[in-house]
């Protein structure tokens, strides 16, 4: 798909946003990113999209009374771009059936644990915790569950000790790989979604 575009939502600082232009530089992944929108005007994710020329729309969720009104006007804003695929990194809503349906199938997620373990938040907090012995990543298609959806991708690491701020420097490395990844393959049009589970290359996902 040469002419493929996605837009990337984000909330915070952009680390994935910054992965993904430094793969698309390097031509890891093809076509480009046609617009970066922060719900947060704060974001450093916004300062990364200036600084590599890619349009950029803040709508900040305060402005609005619910979340329905903040999906409308986020489908509205984003209809111009015409993206093929949505990419959520660390975009902090959730997301209604009013975006969801408008790019059904075309939304992925990408969470900090091995769902359907520790959905939600504070997940390095929570894995140490729990006493797990693998933390990792995963990511998804996204539906109407919490962080649910068909999952494309996990990668995961041996949990060493219980430095909460070591391990999520691990997990941010492997985020950086995986996900240029997964949109590598959906734009060259080897994922696709297949009821409740995916298939690469027609094979379906299994994880480990």
């Amino acid at each position: 798909m040469s002419n493929f575009s996605f837009a990337v939502l984000i909330s915070g600082n952009g680390s994935n946003l910054g992965s993904m232009i430094n793969h698309i530089k390097e031509n890891k992944i093809p076509g480009k990113i046609c617009c970066v929108v922060s719900n947060n005007p704060e974001a450093y994710g916004i300062q990364r999209a200036k600084d590599a020329g890619i349009p950029y729309e803040i709508i900040n969720n305060k402005e609005f009374k619910s979340r329905e009104e903040f999906d409308y006007s986020l489908v509205k804003k984003l209809k111009k771009y015409k993206p093929d695929l949505i990419v959520l990194a660390g975009f902090m809503r959730i997301l209604s059936n009013v975006f969801i349906e408008a790019y059904d199938q075309r939304i992925l997620n990408i969470h900090p644990s091995l769902l359907p373990k520790h959905p939600g938040l504070n997940t390095h907090k929570r894995a140490i915790e729990s006493g797990d012995k693998y933390h990792g990543i995963t990511i998804h298609f996204v539906d109407e569950s919490l962080d649910g959806g068909p999952i494309c991708a996990q990668s995961k690491i041996k949990i060493n000790d219980s430095d909460q701020k070591k391990l999520e420097t691990r997990i941010h490395q492997l985020e950086h790989e995986l996900y240029p990844k997964v949109i590598r393959w959906y734009a060259e049009g080897r994922l696709e979604v297949n009821g409740e589970f995916v298939t690469l290359d027609n094979k379906k996902i299994t994880l480990n």
